[in-house]
């Protein structure tokens, strides 16, 4: 159990966060942040052995906030064992404040490329995953009377581009299963749509179309550090218990 609980509305104090695809990048970034704001963080992605040095690098932040690291082997993919991931928090901790749905993968290429395994894989993790980790958290916000979403999208949420079409549909649909959430859920229930433009990470690696490859590194060749993402997330999770910050779009200042 935490010695440390937040208010019944899950606004202050020390929470229980709940990251997912927390092992590099964006979610990485805001394990370590929130765990720097004296958070409780429950990390979980597949890669375990990156979890686990993470862990150790946030370990002296923890023990001067008063925060921790914990992490967890998780497939967003599996319905199951996101399910788990929920409910093992809860129970070790005794409560689940917040849920950062950040998981996500963006192997671009075009449409008559006919990369169907890929275009599958966007589907199950950027879709299916952020229905999983609703699916999981929604019933343990409810009994407890607070909690907070947060959903990362993308710009391309915002848009569509060329090599783009099925991620963006992705983080188009992300960010309209979020904002249905905002709208259906209670007012003690927080939902936040966070839409980051070209950030500095490992997506871009799962590119395997050679044309959309190249025209990424171009893309990228402007871009900001996950460090700042993490900061819009604290930011969020900060505001008073009156106050639910709906959505944030950030992007480097060369990209139109």
């Amino acid at each position: 159990m935490t010695t440390q609980q937040p208010g019944r509305d899950g606004s202050a104090g020390r929470k229980v966060v709940l990251v997912t695809g927390a092992s590099s990048g964006i979610g990485a970034a805001v394990a370590a942040r929130l765990v720097a704001d004296g958070h409780q963080v429950v990390a979980g992605a597949r890669r375990t052995d990156r979890l686990r040095a993470l862990a150790e690098s946030t370990a002296e932040a923890a023990g001067c906030s008063g925060g921790g690291l914990q992490p967890v082997r998780l497939d967003v993919t599996d319905r199951a064992d996101v399910a788990d991931f929920v409910q093992a928090a809860r129970d070790r901790h005794g409560r689940v404040d917040v849920l950062v749905n950040n998981a996500g993968v963006m192997p671009l290429s075009r449409l008559d490329s006919l990369l169907v395994d890929e275009w599958d894989r966007m589907i199950d993790v950027n879709v299916r995953g952020l229905l999983h980790g609703i699916a999981a958290a929604l019933p343990v916000f409810t009994a407890q009377g607070s909690g907070h979403f947060v959903t990362v999208a993308s710009a391309g949420a915002h848009e569509v581009v060329p090599t783009g079409a099925v991620y963006c549909g992705t983080k188009h649909a992300a960010r309209a299963i979020t904002e249905g959430l905002r709208q259906e859920s209670a007012p003690f229930i927080r939902v936040t749509t966070l839409s980051p433009g070209v950030v500095s990470s490992e997506l871009a690696d799962t590119i395997t179309d050679p044309g959309a490859a190249e025209a990424m590194r171009a893309y990228r060749a402007h871009a900001i550090g996950p460090e700042v993402i993490a900061d819009a997330v604290s930011y969020a999770l900060a505001q008073p218990p009156d106050t639910d910050v709906n959505e944030i779009v950030v992007r480097p200042v060369h990209q139109r």
